[in-house]
Formats: structure tokens, C-alpha cells, sequence
């Protein structure tokens, strides 16, 4: 078993869902969807398999009910990658309506800033940061959160979203397509 196949069996134990994307529409090879509680597990695995953080961000949508809990319509979006058999990985944790996902700098200092300008931008706190003081932004503008939306011009989730396909199907489409 590869790098890639061992990982994604570590990851489904985690409880992460784990989807197969098709890399040449995507960009990435697995689309990873965590729970908040999940993360730090999530980041020292994608470690221990060799994976590097690519970056870190955020994105804004419509709050939903998910499982009877209203969301907070923020996500947080991480890429890995590894050089050993090229495998680019997107994992996203939906954000609860408290703002705070755990931070992963003690697994990647790398996260550092990205966590700190995602917090700048999104308002999005990485709990044990070592130093979520703003990055980009000035101390007095810590409560301006210039990339969140407002509310009558926020999207679902699924309107901003490629719907799920596997990338046999993918393929299957691309030659049909191409054909006519």
C-alpha cells in the first residue's frame, strides 16, 4: 500500500469524509471534509505521511443547520501536498458559530501567518495560537473583517461548490464531451 492509499485509511479512521477528485479539474487529489475536533488529528497525520501545508484560508456562505446546529458560514480550507507520488489534498472544517477552529502551528509553523491572516480577514480564531495578534490589518482595525460578506449577497454552499464526482466519471465526461 502507497503513501497515498495509506493515507486515505488513516484519514477515513479519523472520521473524516474523504472524497476522490479528478486532479486535472480540481487541482487537488482529495477533498477532505473535518470536524472542528478532528484537525490537529487530521494535520499530524497529513505530517507523519510526508505532507507539507500548501496554505490556509477561509471562505464565506450562507449559515446553514447542519445536524440541528447552525453554522457560522465561515469555513476554513487547508492544502497539502506531498513530492512523494504527487497527491495534493484540500481539507475544510466547517467553523462554529463560537469562530474558533484549533490551531496547527505546533504541527506546521508554517501556519503561522496563514492562520494570523485568515483571523485579519475572516475573523477566525486558531485556539493555542502563540501569537494571533492581527498581521495585515492595524490593531485598531482588529474587529474589520474586510473579506466577509454581507448577508443578502452571501451563497449557499453547494452554489459555490463543484458537485462531487469521482474521477472515473470525470474522465467518462471528458471524452464524451470531447467527442462531438
Amino acid at each position: 500500500m502507497g503513501t497515498y492509499e495509506k493515507f486515505k485509511t488513516n484519514v477515513m479512521h479519523l472520521g473524516g469524509n474523504v472524497t476522490e477528485t479528478d486532479f486535472d479539474q480540481r487541482g487537488y487529489h482529495l477533498d477532505v471534509v473535518l470536524t472542528v475536533n478532528t484537525v490537529r488529528e487530521f494535520a499530524q497525520t497529513a505530517y507523519d505521511h510526508g505532507f507539507y501545508l500548501v496554505f490556509v484560508t477561509g471562505f464565506h456562505v450562507l449559515p446553514e443547520t447542519r445536524e440541528g446546529v447552525k453554522t457560522s458560514g465561515l469555513e476554513v480550507v487547508y492544502q497539502f501536498a506531498t513530492y512523494e507520488g504527487c497527491c495534493r489534498v484540500k481539507a475544510r472544517v466547517s467553523v462554529d458559530q463560537d469562530l474558533t477552529v484549533p490551531s496547527i502551528c505546533h504541527i506546521y509553523q508554517g501556519a503561522n501567518w496563514h492562520e494570523r491572516e485568515t483571523r485579519d480577514f475572516y475573523g477566525i480564531r486558531f485556539s493555542d495560537h502563540p501569537n494571533l495578534e492581527p498581521l495585515l490589518l492595524c490593531e485598531e482595525d482588529k474587529e474589520f473583517h474586510p473579506l466577509l460578506k454581507e448577508e443578502k449577497k452571501l451563497k449557499s454552499f453547494e452554489a459555490v461548490s463543484w458537485p462531487a464526482q469521482r474521477p472515473d466519471t470525470a474522465d467518462m465526461d471528458t471524452k464524451t464531451s470531447s467527442d462531438g
